[in-house]
């Protein structure tokens, strides 16, 4: 397994941070142009809490977030090199013009090694994938797509508002551009068995050419959103998993996955503000030390060639 963190050691022979910051940018499925109210589970913030805030985000503001992202992470490290991090709605939609200036703002400045957009398949036309191809130049640009699972029923119960075959179309194009593509996979969604959620992952271990990187997180129910309402109003629609089943079935998938594939997240990081369950996935180290554990045991006795 490869993750992350070893990636960017590897890649840039040091620790590399990520700065959470926004582009001003909302959502299709938001807005009314793909659908409104967007996926059932995603907060008010668009996944993106923990990103920077600025009141008129514009090419010359990009500059002060960074800034004042980077005074938060020295804070408590000696950081030197960052990712320009843009998780928050679909960070290529709107104004190309507006957005390329902005992006360029970030790349342009000496420590930062890379750009990371997240986005929705449906908002990569022609002049966004242009776009994506010249700052490609500069540096590298990694695009997350929230897919989450590859089951239509499912997908149209969490209102994705795209069926697979645009995922698919969207991944070869941003392939064949040279970009590197991030996955999005939730496990634990409404009526989803395990199997179900093992089949995202095949699928996406069988990807040709070869997935990039993945993001896995267990179903968070956040307060506010649609999944929440759903939720209050019939809990037993929901299996919230616990964190014993949870790190077993995140050892099985990280186990399917090609070896290439940088695995980005293991588990959700959702604002303890919001979370109405799992409450146990607030214990990050904990979590993650059980995960580490499951996927060493996992591999000695049914992988280990996985291991070399």
């Amino acid at each position: 397994m490869i993750t992350l963190s070893d990636y960017l050691k590897n890649t840039y022979g040091e620790k590399v941070y990520r700065l959470s910051l926004s582009s001003g940018c909302t959502c299709p499925n938001r807005d009314g142009k793909v659908g409104s109210g967007g996926c059932t589970f995603c907060s008010e913030g668009g996944s993106g809490e923990f990103a920077a805030k600025a009141q008129i985000i514009e090419p010359t503001d990009i500059r002060k977030q960074i800034e004042e992202a980077k005074g938060i992470i020295s804070k408590k490290t000696n950081a030197r090199k960052f990712i320009a991090y843009f998780q928050s709605y679909t960070n290529t939609y709107g104004d190309v013009g507006r957005l390329k200036n902005l992006y360029l703002e970030a790349i342009r400045q000496d420590d930062i090694v890379a750009l990371s957009l997240g986005t929705r398949p449906v908002c990569l036309g022609p002049e966004v994938m242009e776009m994506l191809k010249e700052l490609q130049k500069i540096k590298p640009v990694w695009i997350e797509l929230g897919l989450q699972t590859i089951h239509e029923e499912t997908a149209r119960k969490i209102n994705r508002g795209y069926e697979l075959s645009v995922f698919e179309d969207a991944y070869r194009r941003l392939k064949e551009a040279g970009i590197t593509v991030i996955v999005h996979v939730i496990l634990g969604l409404p009526g989803e068995s395990r199997e179900d959620m093992l089949d995202t992952v095949r699928y996406l271990a069988s990807l040709e050419p070869a997935l990039d990187g993945i993001k896995l997180q267990n179903l968070q129910i956040l307060k506010g959103t649609e999944m929440y309402r759903q939720f209050i109003e019939d809990p037993s629609a929901f299996h919230i998993m616990t964190m014993e089943e949870y790190t077993d079935l995140v050892a099985e998938c990280i186990a399917l996955l090609p070896k290439g594939t940088v695995v980005h997240r293991m588990q959700g990081d959702g604002p303890r503000w919001l979370l109405v369950e799992p409450m146990w996935s607030l214990d990050k180290k904990r979590v993650l030390n059980m995960l580490t554990k499951k996927i060493s045991l996992l591999f000695r006795q049914k992988y280990p060639d996985k291991m070399k």
